[in-house]
């Protein structure tokens, strides 16, 4: 896609809550859900694979979040490019392509909580596979909208999760919705589908189900 196109895509990913189109997280409560133990062994739901499941060792209570929890209150990614009139920018223009590099390292290197750090946290979002082996899923990305680093550029940084189940999962395609418990850290990886500023260890990979869905 050619650099004009990719700013406006990327603007537009940020405009409404750095997302864009169907998201699952304004679907998820901030209540607190139940501990690590009773979740990782909950029953896989009837629609999508079994659930990974690994015995936690104590009982956590699990933090639910929601994506704009990712983000630091005060973080704006659109700051430094509010007063640039994209309409005057075409596709050859030497500024478009300087920008769309300088929109995407702001993007890349996009900050985090670190409140968050060592947290048993609980999430939902669309799946997009890395590494896979025999056994199943060993590392994916979870994101906040659908066709994020597959079929669109990749969101901010701190709106990817790189996921490492403790055992392999499988029965997954890329773009399943899932609800991934563990330990959030605030981590960088550079994977081949985008830049990701947290990583987590989990417990639990389950289908999604929005609350209130009979399974």
């Amino acid at each position: 896609m050619k650099p004009l196109p990719l700013i406006l895509m990327l603007c537009a990913a940020t405009a409404g809550g750095l997302v864009l189109g169907e998201v699952v997280a304004p679907a998820i409560g901030r209540k607190p859900v139940p501990t690590a133990a009773a979740a990782v062994t909950a029953a896989p739901t009837a629609t999508g694979p079994s659930a990974v499941v690994v015995p936690a060792a104590k009982s956590t209570t699990l933090r639910e979040l929601t994506w704009d929890d990712l983000t630091p209150k005060d973080w704006d990614p659109l700051k430094q490019f509010r007063d640039t009139n994209f309409s005057a920018l075409s596709d050859a223009d030497p500024k478009a392509i300087a920008m769309l590099q300088r929109m995407r390292e702001t993007w890349d290197n996009a900050p985090t909580d670190d409140a968050l750090d060592g947290q048993m946290v609980r999430i939902a979002g669309y799946l997009v596979p890395l590494d896979e082996t025999s056994a199943g899923l060993t590392d994916f990305l979870l994101v906040p909208y659908f066709g994020a680093c597959i079929h669109t550029p990749p969101p901010p940084s701190n709106q990817i999760i790189d996921v490492r189940p403790k055992l392999p999962t499988k029965g997954w395609r890329p773009m399943d919705t899932v609800w991934v418990s563990g330990t959030l850290r605030t981590l960088r990886s550079e994977t081949s589908m985008g830049t990701s500023s947290y990583k987590m260890d989990a417990l639990s990979v389950e289908a999604y189900v929005r609350p209130g869905t009979a399974r």
